[in-house]
């Protein structure tokens, strides 16, 4: 076994295997390629990220992590009843997932748990909200990333080709 280990910033690629308390699997990587991120660099839930630094490059080991540290608590608020006549042309079903446009303009799914007479009840917690998880993950290979693997995760870039008129907020270059 190599002693190359995970550091903050490392490229890994890490395969996996997520099941429920019950031992149920929700997620695999087996059968396709291993999941690459940089490591402890927020790109993955927190008690994932966390447990991947240190291991060393061909490691093996489970990990249970709380809801708190995986996708957060269930939240009621989170719950809104919405009129059907807001839907336009879809017909509604439960287990439905719809996109649904935060007042920042950002769009976060949202699933039917519920369909009323004239309205129905969104859940825009994450699906697996409210739930320890337990991953089985080994590390296949870890190292300083290349320029190619920044580039891979870096966000895509702005074009400024109309910066005399820019209106985007977020850009520090017009």
């Amino acid at each position: 076994m190599s002693e190359k280990k995970v550091e903050k910033g490392h490229f890994v690629k890490v395969n996996y295997t997520g099941r429920f308390n019950d031992g149920t699997v929700f997620d695999s990587s087996e059968g396709k390629q291993a999941l690459e991120v940089l490591a402890g660099e927020g790109m993955l839930i927190k008690g994932f990220d966390n447990a991947l630094l240190g291991m060393k490059e061909g490691e093996e080991k489970t990990i249970k992590i709380s809801a708190n540290d995986a996708y957060g608590e269930h939240r009621k608020e989170l719950i809104q009843e919405v009129p059907i006549k807001d839907l336009k042309d879809i017909k509604p079903e439960v287990g439905m997932t719809l996109g649904i446009t935060a007042p920042t303009g950002q769009v976060f799914p949202a699933t039917i748990i519920e369909v009323k007479e004239d309205t129905i009840l969104l859940d825009a917690n994450h699906p697996l909200a409210g739930k320890d998880l337990e991953f089985d993950i080994k590390i296949e290979t870890t190292r300083e990333p290349t320029s190619e693997d920044l580039a891979k995760f870096a966000p895509p870039q702005h074009n400024h080709d109309h910066c005399e008129t820019c209106e985007d907020d977020h850009c520090d270059h017009c």
